[in-house]
């Protein structure tokens, strides 16, 4: 809780702990607490939480100064304690594009017998937002009470929710500076920001997606292994038993990027008609999590589990009920489509000739998204959940000359054709029998970390 910092951080001052991480000097961990309840409760101005992101993101903390802060920023606000009977487990992904498994496991997870609190993001750079997803169904509210999400919880198995105000305050506010301060790759940033909420949730388990590829923000499989270890390691320093998949991101996990249209191929994996990467993906880190939450005797049997969740058609069932209990429609399973938004303009982005889809640029796509209105250039923008791009081709997909390799979504004609622009240079083709296409079907996971 707030308010329990020791005497001698009375004496901290943010200019010399700015001044010390410039300098690449270490700071005490009691000085990174003080900052973080800074954070927290305004003392520390905009921008000086602008330059200790920027000094943390050039200069690093070490392992005992993330955890120090990841610790920090946890105890900036409320710690949630659970009485249900069954393990809280939760999964958290390092941010992809088209990722929406959030949607699909929690629900899930539930399903099989988990309580699933899920606290979640919004869009961040490139990278699209649980959050932002949620909002594209109308009525849902994802701005909930402490109180209200343990009601949900209890009742329902799931919920996915924003960190409220008393739930680590300062990542709270880190994270919107980071957002457009182009800190964001930060490795002790992104730990401590991810973390610090997920600790505060009193879990008895935690997966991690760990994204690595050109949709991602750690682009090497050695970047993201660093990723993943940092966040095990901290998460089990903190007393959180924690394990990390690594998992692709050289072209987007769904084949949507933008909020209305990622919910609708969700509902299409819930509802039994689409069997994908995200498919896979999610009974992947589902049977993880069931065999580390006891629920399942190992990993294997824990990926049964969810499949069988998912195809009985009881996930879809436990998402309605999350969906209704947020504040959504209640017949939104049954007739979603009635009820997402469409882009009054759709183009067809033609393949420029016949051959293989060598290379996805993944990041390039989701920034396009930014620019059709579907993420925020700035803060405070509005994000248009209706546009995006939808049916994106695969890596390794043979094609002809005029076949559509994505569909734009977009609110206005000058949006749709920089979108076409930039998808058009973010899309690679080999020529057929030409031996240039490379590896064109990566692994969907590159290994584990635990």
């Amino acid at each position: 809780m707030p308010g329990t910092w020791p005497e001698r951080l009375i004496v901290s001052d943010a200019r010399a702990i700015l001044a010390q991480l410039r300098q690449g000097q270490e700071v005490a961990g009691e000085d990174l607490a003080w900052f973080a309840q800074g954070l927290a409760d305004q003392s520390v101005s905009d921008a000086q939480a602008g330059a200790f992101a920027m000094a943390i993101c050039k200069g690093g903390l070490g392992m005992s100064g993330r955890v120090a802060l990841t610790e920090a920023m946890r105890d900036s606000g409320d710690l949630l304690h659970w009485d249900v009977d069954g393990p809280v487990l939760d999964k958290h992904s390092t941010g992809g594009v088209g990722d929406c498994v959030s949607l699909v496991l929690a629900p899930a997870l539930a399903a099989c017998g988990a309580f699933v609190p899920m606290i979640s993001g919004r869009g961040l750079g490139h990278t699209g937002g649980t959050l932002d997803k949620l909002d594209a169904i109308p009525g849902v509210s994802t701005e909930v009470s402490e109180e209200r999400f343990a009601e949900i919880v209890g009742a329902n198995g799931c919920a996915i929710v924003a960190a409220s105000e008393t739930i680590a305050p300062a990542d709270r506010r880190l994270y919107a500076v980071r957002d457009v301060t182009a800190t964001v790759e930060s490795l002790d940033l992104i730990t401590a920001s991810i973390l610090s909420k997920k600790l505060a949730a009193g879990l008895d388990g935690l997966v991690l997606d760990v994204k690595v590829g050109s949709g991602a923000f750690m682009k090497t499989t050695d970047d993201a292994h660093a990723l993943a270890r940092s966040l095990v390691d901290v998460a089990n320093a903190a007393g959180c038993p924690t394990a990390a998949l690594l998992t692709d991101m050289s072209q987007p996990l769904a084949p949507a990027l933008g909020n209305a249209l990622e919910v609708d191929h969700v509902m299409s994996v819930l509802c039994g008609s689409v069997r994908d990467a995200l498919h896979k993906l999610t009974c992947a880190l589902g049977g993880a999590l069931l065999a580390q939450g006891g629920l399942a005797k190992d990993a294997e049997e824990g990926v049964g589990r969810i499949a069988g969740a998912i195809s009985s058609g009881k996930a879809a069932e436990v998402f309605g009920g999350m969906i209704v209990a947020q504040g959504g429609p209640l017949g939104f399973v049954e007739n979603w489509q009635r009820y997402l938004p469409e882009a009054p303009i759709i183009r067809e982005v033609p393949a420029p000739k016949s051959g293989i889809v060598s290379r996805i640029d993944g990041e390039a796509l989701g920034i396009s998204v930014v620019h059709l209105g579907g993420g925020r250039m700035i803060e405070n923008d509005v994000i248009n959940p209706a546009v995006g791009l939808s049916d994106v081709v695969r890596l390794g997909t043979s094609v002809t000359k005029g076949d559509p390799l994505v569909r734009v979504h977009a609110a206005r004609e000058v949006q749709a054709e920089a979108a076409v622009r930039a998808v058009k240079a973010a899309i690679s083709l080999s020529d057929v029998g030409a031996g240039a296409q490379g590896d064109t079907s990566p692994p969907l996971i590159h290994g584990a970390v635990d």
